[in-house]
């Protein structure tokens, strides 16, 4: 599984395991070694490593994508 995606501020993750709201998707606020994501579903915030989302990433939506649907 060699994903390697361009991570930047703005975009949008979808993980492989839900939110506790059901949502799937996150807005990427902060890249780094950690990242700070924020659920598409009720808002919520959360800080965590970048080792874990790369690894549970499903898919990505580019927020220039984001912005002409």
């Amino acid at each position: 599984m060699d994903q390697k995606w361009k991570f930047e501020v703005g975009d949008v993750v979808k993980l492989k395991k839900p939110h506790p709201c059901g949502s799937h998707e996150w807005e990427i606020l902060r890249v780094g070694a950690d990242f700070r994501l924020k659920c598409m579903g009720c808002g919520h915030q959360v800080m965590t490593e970048r080792k874990m989302v790369e690894k549970n990433a499903r898919g990505l939506i580019k927020a220039v994508e984001r912005e002409t649907r």
